[in-house]
């Protein structure tokens, strides 16, 4: 089992670095070929690649934050993400 972090922004970086989550991988695209049963995923990844992660039997875990609307297109810090309650919630994504 491998736990895996998808993100290309600072601030989700540092917020999970305080969560006490060991991350064997860090990248910034995931590539789902790569992706093992058991392994774990936290990211925000769209939809289909989600579904692809769940469907190798690894369980994917997305980065929730209740962004407001005029923070879209910016660039939000750690500090900012426990304000605004990021979390991880489990998702099991299939395609029909």
């Amino acid at each position: 089992m491998a736990v895996w972090f998808v993100s290309r922004h600072p601030g989700a970086i540092e917020w999970i670095k305080t969560q006490s989550i060991h991350i064997d991988h860090w990248t910034t695209h995931l590539d789902t070929n790569q992706i093992q049963p058991n392994d774990v995923v936290i990211g925000t990844l769209p939809v289909h690649l989600a579904s692809q992660v769940c469907e190798k039997g690894a369980t994917f875990y997305f980065l929730s934050v209740n962004v407001k609307p005029e923070q879209r297109g910016t660039e939000l810090t750690a500090q900012q993400l426990v304000e605004q309650g990021c979390l991880l919630q489990a998702f099991h994504i299939e395609k029909r």
